[in-house]
This record gives C-alpha cells, sequence and structure tokens, in this order.
C-alpha cells in the first residue's frame, strides 16, 4: 500500500501516478506535513494533495484547514492554502468559497510578489467553477494597481490578470474589465510579443 511515509521518499515525478492508488486514509497524514519545515517534505505533500484533488473529491473535507493557511504568518502557509482551496473549487458541493473568498482575494495585497502571483493564476481554476463570482472577482483584479509591484514583476503580474480577466469575460464583461485590456495592449507594461498572446484571447 502507497503510505504517506513512502509518497515522501518518491521522486516528485513519480507522483503522479502514486497519488492515484494511495488510500484516503494516508490524507490526514499528508495534510499534516504540510506544516513541517523540511521544505522537501512539505513540497512533497502538497504535491502529492494537488494532484490527489484533481482526481478524487477525497481532498475537499480539509478545506477549512487550507482556508486557516490563508491567514498564516508563513509566505509558504498562505500560498499552500490558496492553491489547494484552488485545487479543490471543482469539488465544492457546499458553496464553501462563498466564505472563503474575501480571505482568498485579500492575498492580491500579499507582502510577497509570489504569492500575490499565485492568487491571481489560481484564480483561473476558481472562475472555471465558480463563474458566478467572477463579478467580484473582476472587480478586485480591475482595481489592482500595477504600479504597487516591483517593476521587474510587472509584465508577469499583468499578464497573469488578463489571463483570468480573460476567463472571466466570457461569461461576465464589463467597461472596467474592457479598460484594462485596453490600457495593457496601449500602455508600455507588455512587449510586443505578449500584447499578440493578450490580443489572440480576444
Amino acid at each position: 500500500m502507497i503510505t504517506a511515509h513512502s509518497i515522501i521518499a518518491l521522486d516528485k515525478d513519480e507522483l503522479p501516478e502514486a497519488v492515484k492508488v494511495i488510500n484516503s486514509s494516508e490524507l490526514p497524514r499528508l495534510v499534516e506535513l504540510l506544516s513541517v519545515q523540511d521544505d522537501d517534505i512539505r513540497y512533497k505533500a502538497f504535491l502529492t494533495l494537488q494532484h490527489r484533488s484533481q482526481l478524487s473529491d477525497d481532498v475537499y473535507p480539509f478545506w477549512e484547514t487550507f482556508k486557516s493557511k490563508l491567514k498564516s504568518g508563513n509566505s509558504y502557509q498562505r500560498s499552500i492554502g490558496l492553491m489547494l482551496i484552488a485545487d479543490n473549487a471543482r469539488w465544492d458541493t457546499e458553496n464553501r468559497l462563498d466564505g472563503t473568498i474575501d480571505d482568498y482575494l485579500d492575498l492580491l495585497n500579499d507582502e510577497k510578489p509570489i504569492t500575490v502571483r499565485q492568487c491571481i493564476q489560481s484564480l483561473v481554476k476558481i472562475v472555471a467553477h465558480r463563474p458566478d463570482l467572477g463579478g467580484k472577482i473582476a472587480g478586485k483584479l480591475t482595481s489592482f494597481d500595477i504600479m504597487s509591484v516591483k517593476e521587474t514583476m510587472r509584465k508577469l503580474v499583468l499578464l497573469d490578470i488578463l489571463l483570468v480577466l480573460a476567463q472571466i469575460r466570457k461569461t461576465y464583461n464589463t467597461d472596467e474589465i474592457e479598460s484594462v485590456f485596453l490600457r495593457a495592449l496601449s500602455g508600455e507594461t507588455l512587449d510586443k510579443k505578449t500584447k499578440k498572446q493578450v490580443e489572440k484571447l480576444l
């Protein structure tokens, strides 16, 4: 039987196959391992739960644990929480996102740029399964101050935002959303190649 202990011993390339046969009774242990200080163990536990979330709803019961991580003082824990919530949005039969989305969107103002990016990128998964939250998410993204991001990160963060808004505008569109695209395509943050990528989204 594949156990939490044996999962940690595997190479990360072996995880996608291993999670298919891991017993659900091992999941609580893997969730516990998300909080250990050892980077390798924590990362493998996270990847295992992430892969499992794509296959089964048996990680969904740990939603409140992931939600609590959104307010952690540790940026790694905040990132783990937001990504696992996004991965389990597809299983959210109890609409727990309704009581989570505000704390989630607060991470758009996180002190760590990488956490901000992970938050924005993960919103694509949330919008895909909860298009009814598109309006609230769009409201936050269209008012996001891209100039608050350090210059070297602005292009990447802006592109992340545009990808989410492109998903949202399939079912919900506003003048504010169109304005973000217009400014991005006419501004200097994106290069010509990236602007062509954005135009294809539209």
